[in-house]
């Protein structure tokens, strides 16, 4: 009598016959789920680390890397056809975890499990990490202003393996397990983001599903608000009335030449003096501390502005110089111009003036404005090229040679 043994070297009918089986049950019991296939990173010899379109319309392959350097496929392709599989996870709450600061979900990573055979047949691979998973069976119905609109049912492939539950008596795997978590807006998935929505109204699934509108939409709030809680850094003193006292008495105000003695006394003995007995502006601002010049006279004193000094000034006179970063403020003595303050508060947002000031805001003047989000542009050799340049572009342009 021969020995019986469900093993064998090879895959027979035996396997055959319980594959087919198995897949059966997935198409009886299991959900469809809307399969976006990761062709790989775009190619990076286009001129650009992150270029916008692949080469003669191909990428560098499923296994390639786009950034050698930091390891990552920031800009990805999918593929226009989207592929159905049936697949089987396990239904669970969402339940928000409330131990830490913020809402973070605790269990929002699901584990789908798929036929091998069938998403082979399918895909012409396996499934692998970097494909996009959409569960329309998760479309919510009845949500509160966007019923058109499948909430959480994005999922993106982080890990696959064989799933321990899908070997059957052969020894062979059947089934493959594949470790799924939401998917967010980022660089990666901008081609699944920029696809329509199928709404009708022409909007995309950005639009739609990702926070990045509604996040710009708070952010613009907190800065309108803050503007108008602190239009600019720094104190503003402009309200604060400036006395100019004489060195020598501190109860003695600078006034006119032709002020009696006896005049003067008094209003020492009494040590009371009010605005109206000032005559002349003081000699700097004492209200001096971090970020608390404007460029603006005390007391709100008139002064010219240029970049140049006038011609026959009066003593006492101010002027504030544009030409310099930032702006100085000088008042002229008789014989020299003396520096009084430099111009340091602004506002910290990049508000569009178009060249002129609005609402008589100075625009923010730092090196973040003149460096890093320098948008000019500098001809050299007949030919334009931007001043702001990424590191990795200059590195491409500047390949090591051999030196045969």
């Amino acid at each position: 009598m021969p020995r019986l043994s469900l093993y064998r070297p090879e895959k027979g009918n035996d396997f055959k016959f319980l594959d087919r089986v198995i897949n059966e049950e997935f198409q009886v019991g299991g959900t469809d789920i809307f399969v976006h296939k990761y062709l790989g990173p775009q190619d990076p010899t286009a001129g650009n680390s992150t270029p916008t379109t692949p080469v003669n319309g191909a990428g560098v392959g499923e296994l390639g890397i786009q950034d050698v350097l930091f390891m990552e496929n920031r800009d990805r392709n999918y593929a226009p056809d989207v592929y159905i599989m049936r697949g089987i996870y396990t239904m669970q709450d969402i339940d928000f975890n409330l131990m830490q600061f913020g809402f973070f979900l605790a269990n929002d990573n699901i584990m789908i499990t798929f036929h091998q055979r069938n998403c082979v047949d399918t895909l012409g691979r396996r499934l692998m990490a970097g494909d996009v998973l959409e569960l329309p069976h998760l479309k919510d119905e009845y949500a509160l202003g966007d019923a058109m609109v499948a909430l959480k049912r994005f999922y993106v492939v982080t890990d696959v393996a064989r799933a321990a539950t899908g070997y059957s008596q052969t020894w062979y795997p059947h089934l493959i397990r594949a470790k799924c978590e939401p998917l967010v807006d980022s660089q990666e998935y901008s081609q699944i983001f920029s696809a329509d929505s199928g709404a009708g109204d022409g909007s995309t699934l950005k639009d739609i599903l990702s926070l990045y509108n509604k996040n710009i939409e708070i952010n613009n709030q907190i800065i309108a608000q803050a503007e108008l809680d602190a239009p600019e850094s720094g104190y503003d003193t402009n309200q604060f009335y400036v006395l100019p006292l004489n060195p020598n008495s501190p109860y003695e105000t600078l006034q006119t030449q032709d002020t009696s003695d006896e005049e003067r006394d008094a209003s020492e003995d009494d040590h009371t003096v009010d605005a109206s007995s000032v005559y002349v502006t003081p000699d700097k601002n004492v209200y001096v501390g971090y970020l608390t010049g404007d460029g603006v006279p005390p007391n709100g004193a008139p002064y010219t502005a240029g970049i140049d000094f006038p011609t026959n000034p009066y003593k006492g006179a101010f002027c504030l110089r544009t030409d310099y970063m930032p702006n100085r403020l000088f008042k002229f003595d008789g014989a020299t111009w003396v520096y009084q303050e430099s111009n340091v508060r602004m506002t910290m947002t990049n508000k569009p003036t178009n060249g002129k000031p609005a609402d008589n805001v100075v625009t923010r003047q730092t090196e973040v404005t003149g460096f890093v989000n320098n948008n000019t542009t500098s001809t050299i050799n007949g030919k334009v090229v931007p001043e702001r340049q990424a590191l990795s572009k200059a590195l491409a342009s500047n390949k090591p040679r051999a030196d045969n």
